[in-house]
């Protein structure tokens, strides 16, 4: 076909990266170079998956020189990452990384990131996603963006992003949602957009009214606001917290209160979802160690949907938690949280795979 898009997989490990380029041929041409590739000769090009090491000098050139050869235009570019660090992630950005991912995420994972990139829309449900995690993270990002420079946030303006998240997930699917959601490389972004998603199918499978669907997955997008006044060396470490920094996060429920508060909302179920999505029922939990009744029904579905996003995240430096294995230690948190929503929530998971 004369306009049929041609990409590149430029690879230091052609025989680990067949797969990539079989999944890249089902969307366009494919090109597997090595490291020395100049790009010299490169026009017509789409985007580049790159399967480097790039700690090595020679990958470090060679994504340079890509760099040079489209200065002119925002070429889309996937780095796959094997061991990373944040420093590769931002050694990844300053050589042009238009998104960084997990080299062990499914082959159909990376194209189909790569083509929400390039603007390749397959059919109506693969749409519906694209654009719901397009409307919902323009929908965030101002809010975050707001809270962190200490302006009154508009929360008006979250409504826009939330029909998009529950027509993604009837139309589009819970497993394709959260494929999309998974190549977003900020880690609190990502976060609060798995759990939206998750929110979404739960209240989908337990029948919730219309408006009362809009109103846990508002609460569920936005549950970690407070998360935009945390020091980026603290929200961003990729191991545990030390015990002074883990205070420090800790704080983000009750910040998160307040600047909605501030902002002017006034929904209580809203408010008590962003404050108390990490209390427990038996009182271990934080900011105010509530316990039993005092912990409603909102917020109980919302802190389940909270720990399963947690547990089965991919990242750079984190393998996912299979599914069976997060709902087991969503089971075993009986006493902390109630196990007749976690079974309902498992039922929600079994449906949407």
């Amino acid at each position: 076909m004369p306009d049929e898009r041609t990409f590149v997989l430029v690879t230091d490990r052609p025989d680990r990266s067949a797969a990539i380029s079989a999944a890249l041929r089902g969307i366009g041409i494919c090109d597997v170079v090595g490291p020395e590739e100049t790009w010299r000769d490169r026009r017509a090009l789409a985007g580049v998956v790159s399967d480097l090491t790039l700690s090595r000098p020679e990958a470090d050139h060679c994504l340079r020189a890509l760099q040079r050869r489209f200065a002119d235009r925002h070429l889309p570019l996937i780095c796959l990452l094997r061991k990373a660090t944040q420093d590769t992630l931002r050694h990844a950005k300053t050589l042009g990384a238009t998104a960084c991912m997990p080299a062990y995420l499914p082959p159909e994972t990376v194209v189909a990131a790569l083509a929400n990139q390039v603007g390749i829309i397959a059919g109506r449900a693969e749409q519906a996603v694209s654009q719901g995690v397009v409307r919902a993270g323009e929908a965030l990002n101002g809010l975050m963006a707001e809270a962190r420079a200490g302006q009154p946030v508009r929360i008006g303006a979250v409504e826009a992003g939330l029909g998009p998240i529950l027509t993604a997930v009837q139309e589009g699917g819970l497993a394709r949602w959260l494929d999309t959601v998974w190549t977003h490389d900020d880690a609190t972004y990502q976060h609060c957009l798995l759990v939206a998603g998750l929110a979404a199918q739960f209240a989908l499978h337990l029948g919730f009214r219309h408006e009362d669907q809009f109103r846990f997955v508002r609460a569920a997008l936005i549950h970690d606001v407070g998360k935009a006044r945390i020091p980026l060396e603290i929200l961003n470490k990729p191991g545990r917290l030390d015990p002074g920094e883990l205070a420090v996060m800790r704080t983000h429920a009750a910040i998160g209160h307040e600047v909605l508060r501030a902002g002017g909302e006034r929904d209580p179920v809203t408010l008590s979802a962003v404050r108390h999505h990490h209390e427990m029922l038996d009182g271990s939990g934080y900011p105010d160690g509530l316990a039993g009744g005092q912990i409603g029904d909102m917020v109980r579905l919302l802190t389940i949907c909270d720990i399963y996003a947690a547990l089965t995240e991919r990242r750079p430096y984190k393998s996912p938690m299979p599914m069976a294995d997060a709902m087991a230690i969503l089971a075993a948190m009986e006493g902390k949280l109630e196990a007749r929503l976690v079974q309902s929530f498992g039922e929600a998971m079994a449906a949407a795979s």
